[in-house]
């Protein structure tokens, strides 16, 4: 997994050396990674429209056998045979994926994190560029914060406790001998330690070490100021500060949201699902659960990680949209096909 992680890291990179920017490059990547995907996403839509055939005809056997369950058994498996159908053929492909998924995201959350360390190291050197053009977004100032007026241009105390210790060690020495001095100076003004990342326990000191620091960086501090009065609010079961240097104006979490909502309602998949569900009204009530609780954890997903990860997650919902609907065109074309053969070959005979 390590291996595959750092493969991707390095492409996003390379994909950024070359846009320099880590918007766009994120968007270029997640093209990629559906690319990728797509031979298995498609085998995964194909057996579920082939589900959504045969599983009518289990619902029929489920009414007519339910009181023998071993004749139910041998006409199911009878009736697998005659479609030529593999009930794993729906979710099998897509199993698949999941390892190149999970390295996908282990990667854009290192470099995130990466980005953010090495922010932190920047106030405390007193650099007056802090967030590079790379690192901006359209309206996001910082794409590794989340995109909200809720959320500080700047890397905050949390995010920055969430850092492990093989980010702060990595951003660590990547700093260059004035940046070092500069860092240092402005520690010796909280803490008589140097800052060591060698250990995860000298990295927690350090870490508070470097918070401490921050407190004493005028940028840093105007970067994480909240509009008077609007500190620590609360809003139902959240608490929310509106900053004056906010990082974005909420627009990727809500168009998540929003994409996830097309993707549910108007896919064509959906409706192959929803002919897959038993007959008795439980998998409608399901599917309906399902409507409206994907949209809600894709805009909490968006609101609760950085600007690029809801990037990432706005585009591939768009792409896996517009996919779904291409390729039941491409299903129906086949089927057309298939039955016109028959047909023809019917009337031969």
């Amino acid at each position: 997994m390590n291996a595959i992680t750092d493969f991707l890291y390095s492409v996003l990179s390379g994909i950024n050396g070359v846009v320099n920017n880590y918007g766009v490059a994120i968007i270029i990547f997640t093209i990629l990674m559906r690319l990728v995907c797509m031979p298995f996403d498609y085998r995964s839509r194909k057996g579920m429209r082939k589900m959504a055939v045969v599983q009518p005809k289990i619902n029929e056997l489920q009414k007519k056998y339910q009181n023998d369950p071993k004749k139910l058994q041998q006409k199911q498996a009878e009736l697998m045979r005659k479609e030529g159908y593999n009930p794993l053929s729906g979710c099998l492909p897509l199993l698949l994926t999941w390892p190149l998924m999970i390295a996908m995201f282990a990667a854009m959350r290192a470099i995130a994190n990466e980005h953010l360390a090495m922010q932190a190291f920047q106030y405390l050197a007193g650099e007056s560029t802090i967030i590079t053009p790379a690192e901006q977004f359209l309206w996001v100032k910082n794409i590794w914060m989340t995109d909200s007026p809720f959320t500080s241009i700047a890397p905050d105390a949390r995010s920055l406790q969430m850092l492990t210790q093989d980010v702060w060690l990595k951003a660590y020495d990547l700093l260059n001998e004035n940046q070092l001095q500069a860092i240092t100076a402005a520690i010796r003004g909280v803490s008589e330690q140097a800052l060591d990342f060698t250990t995860r326990e000298a990295m927690q000191t350090s870490v508070q070490s470097i918070l401490a620091a921050l407190e004493n960086v005028p940028a840093y501090t105007a970067a994480v100021a909240p509009v008077a009065g609007w500190s620590n609010l609360n809003a139902l079961i959240f608490t929310i500060t509106l900053y004056q240097q906010y990082n974005g104006l909420l627009i990727l979490p809500v168009a998540a949201g929003v994409a996830q909502v097309l993707q549910t309602k108007y896919n064509p998949q959906m409706k192959e699902q929803q002919n897959v569900q038993p007959a008795n009204g439980q998998g409608q009530g399901m599917s309906n659960f399902m409507k409206y609780f994907f949209p809600i954890l894709s805009v909490y997903f968006c609101l609760s990680s950085n600007a690029g990860f809801a990037l990432y997650w706005v585009t591939s919902t768009a792409i896996m949209w517009a996919q779904g609907i291409v390729l039941t065109k491409v299903f129906e074309k086949q089927e057309a096909k298939k039955a016109d053969t028959v047909s023809g070959e019917g009337s031969v005979k």
